[in-house]
């Protein structure tokens, strides 16, 4: 948002005039107010309301922040900016309504400018500005509620709509010729592929990538996991990661990499501040690496790994090239704004068939079928019951499946209701509950006992141990779990 002209004069009258009107009302605060708090421990986290918020997307990880480290991120114009875009279409006029009043507004004079059937939109506008402490609630003697512009926020915002924003750094002036933004798009999808596959197993990726410590630290807090001597395995999230969506998938990487930062000696919200900075510079374009921090050059190389910046290095300097999907995160990288490409055919007989040429595409759907051939640019295959079974085996639902299957239909028969038949769906679920009717425990029986006293002061310590899967008094049986075999079997000796 940019702005040649001064409108100051003319918004300054008009906020008076709204004052003046708004001065005359005093109401009690609306029943609706929400209160929240932030999931990061900081010593200024009393300050936060007190309501859990989920981050669903990049915005919600900004509104988790602790109101001081709000409050710093709100010292940079652009910061600003980002954080308007996101809001709401009613939040962001209640936001240029207030820019220039600094008195606080009584919280029932905001719902005289809304109809009534408009209600629940003002009350998520409300709450979503409280989230991000764009709005500041306070409460006076009489107990009635009012809300006030962030003085950080507010100065800041009427710089960058006055004056126009200074972007962070400018474009490198250079001779070379620069990928096109088809040319980033498809290095965007192979750098992506490339790291999904190291995933799945460094044998499988063409080209290895030297993951940083950090990004090894993502992957290994919730979608690896290693024994010693062992290569590194797929957990059960790491499972139901790989058939995420893309951006589902970019999203929780993200999430991690900016939880663990503290781990790294890296504070969260110079970490924030930077990822959104990044989403101020035009996409294509070069940038030269020696205006960045040492903490930022760092990030940079591992968001490259991810494919979200494209690092070439000259004679002289370096430069990274954003591509869209990091100028695109502070928007959400949660929402999937257009139906991508789908390529996987489904038919009633439990035939597959994927119109693909990518590697990564097999060995997603080795995860749940079995993959009879691969041609140049079709995958063949079923879903038989004993993939499903291995699938099911490494935590993957029979729902998470059937999503994948669904997301990416080809588009012939994405046009279709359903786009999976409805007899291979239903079979699916069929053959997972089965799998959960039924469950396996190893245990010993144990019978003969020479009396009734041995038999419950036995029945007592399998108790104890909570080994106890299934006992009969009349005939004197009991089942225990294998784990407890030799202690039991050591104190029934004693008991002789």
């Amino acid at each position: 948002m940019h702005s040649t002209g001064s409108p100051l004069g003319l918004e300054a009258v008009a906020g008076r005039n709204q004052l003046r009107r708004l001065q005359a009302h005093k109401h009690p605060p609306p029943p609706h107010s929400l209160k929240f708090h932030s999931d990061l421990q900081s010593p200024c986290a009393d300050k936060m309301p007190q309501v859990k918020i989920i981050a669903k997307n990049f915005m919600d990880m900004v509104a988790s922040l602790p109101a001081c480290k709000l409050d710093k991120l709100c010292e940079s114009p652009f910061i600003c900016e980002a954080i308007l875009r996101s809001l709401p279409p009613l939040a962001k006029k209640y936001v240029l309504q207030l820019l220039y009043i600094v008195v606080p507004i009584p919280a029932k004079s905001f719902e005289e400018w809304v109809l009534p059937d408009g209600l629940s939109k003002h009350r998520v506008a409300i709450d979503r500005l409280i989230q991000l402490r764009v709005y500041i609630e306070t409460i006076d003697r009489k107990k009635e509620t009012s809300y006030q512009l962030n003085p950080t926020f507010q100065i800041n915002l009427q710089k960058q709509l006055i004056h126009g924003g200074v972007l962070p750094r400018e474009p490198m002036p250079l001779n070379v010729r620069l990928p096109t933004l088809e040319e980033l798009e498809t290095y965007t999808h192979e750098q992506w592929e490339c790291f999904l596959l190291q995933l799945i197993s460094s044998t499988q990726a063409e080209r290895l990538t030297n993951f940083s410590f950090a990004m090894m630290k993502v992957f290994q807090r919730g979608l690896l996991s290693q024994r010693e001597k062992e290569a590194p395995r797929l957990t059960e999230n790491g499972f139901q990661f790989l058939l995420m969506d893309t951006n589902a998938q970019l999203w929780y990487i993200i999430r991690e990499y900016i939880s663990n930062a503290e781990e790294r000696g890296v504070d969260p919200v110079d970490l924030i501040s930077f990822m959104l900075e990044l989403s101020f510079h035009e996409t294509g374009q070069a940038y030269n690496i020696n205006t960045l921090t040492e903490v930022q050059i760092i990030t940079v190389k591992d968001l490259a790994n991810l494919g979200l910046v494209k690092l070439q290095q000259g004679r002289k300097d370096s430069w990274f090239i954003p591509t869209k999907l990091v100028t695109n995160l502070s928007v959400s990288l949660s929402d999937s704004t257009t139906r991508k490409q789908g390529f996987v055919v489904v038919e009633t007989n439990f035939r597959m068939y994927a119109y693909s040429s990518s590697k990564l595409h097999c060995e997603i759907l080795r995860l749940f079928s079995r993959v009879e051939y691969q041609l140049p640019n079709l995958i063949v295959g079923a879903i038989t019951k004993e993939s499903l079974y291995s699938a099911f085996e490494n935590g993957i639902t029979a729902e998470q499946i059937i999503s994948f299957l669904q997301q990416n239909a080809h588009p012939r028969v994405a046009e279709r209701m359903p786009s999976v038949p409805e007899n291979v769906m239903d079979q699916i679920r069929l053959w997972e509950a089965d799998l959960n009717r039924v469950e396996m425990t190893p245990a010993h029986l144990y019978e003969e006992f020479p009396s009734k006293d041995v038999f419950d002061s036995a029945c007592d310590f399998a108790r104890d141990y909570g080994g106890v899967l299934w006992e009969d008094s009349k005939t004197m049986r009991l089942v225990v779990k294998a784990d407890i075999h030799n202690h039991i079997r050591e104190y029934l000796r004693r008991q002789k």
